[in-house]
């Protein structure tokens, strides 16, 4: 762990947005993956587009991609930042368990993690959200930052999922 101090707080202690104001653009890139189980009957039926609600994972990846572009709207001292790539992929990794990745691009003054894990929270939502009338019992997770690019604190890559 770092021992960086927390940048969200004043010197009071006082929860503030951290000034950016002079820090200098650069390219900026977030990968978060996530997975979600369910039972196999729930997975088959999202492969085959059978869902009575419709396309599962089309809906879930437009509801990823307006979720990153909210972020800032939702978590109080997140940064408006223009979004210049995203995208998210699914994978089947077994008869029960969807797996997904969310990339997150921009060219600015603060990265995009935050952006890039609303992104994939909103994707295992709106996934249990169009399945749950036939699955209650899906799990979530977890979710986490794979890796990162840019910034003054550089590139990150997780060693261990």
């Amino acid at each position: 762990m770092s021992n960086d101090k927390l940048t969200h707080f004043n010197e009071q202690g006082r929860a503030h947005m951290v000034d950016v104001t002079d820090k200098t653009e650069t390219k900026r890139i977030a990968v978060v993956r996530s997975q979600i189980q369910m039972q196999p009957e729930t997975l088959k039926r999202i492969k085959e587009g059978s869902m009575e609600k419709g396309d599962v994972l089309a809906v879930a990846q437009i509801a990823g991609i307006m979720a990153a572009k909210k972020t800032s709207d939702i978590i109080p001292m997140c940064h408006p930042i223009p979004l210049t790539g995203i995208d998210i992929t699914f994978e089947f990794v077994s008869d029960e368990i969807l797996s997904f990745e969310v990339t997150v691009k921009t060219t600015g003054v603060t990265g995009v993690e935050m952006e890039a894990l609303t992104a994939a929270q909103t994707v295992g939502l709106t996934i249990y959200d169009m399945c749950k009338a036939i699955d209650k019992g899906m799990i979530l997770g977890p979710t986490y930052l794979a890796r990162k690019q840019g910034g003054k604190s550089g590139d990150y890559h997780r060693q261990n999922p």
